[in-house]
């Protein structure tokens, strides 16, 4: 399944649930490539993240090591205090 900025523009309700169902779609063993602004929510249910740059990978690791990154952490998340 490929969505691109699924989240654009909605409802943060409605965010939580269509994120709710992505991560259902990928419980059943399918892929996901997803394309969205939100850093936090798309590594929050990611195997994996690719940081884009100019359209280049600027970073690329686990969601677990994506969201540890003070680099990822002061571009996209807000830094950690």
């Amino acid at each position: 399944v490929l969505l691109d900025e699924p989240s654009l523009g909605i409802a943060p309700i409605l965010v939580k649930a269509i994120f709710k169902q992505i991560k259902e779609i990928a419980k059943k063993g399918v892929t996901v490539l997803l394309v969205e602004q939100n850093a936090k929510a798309a590594l929050k249910l990611a195997d994996r993240g690719y940081v884009l740059d100019v359209g280049k990978i600027a970073l690329s690791g686990t969601s677990e090591e994506l969201l540890a990154s003070e680099k990822v952490q002061e571009a996209y998340l807000g830094k950690k205090h």
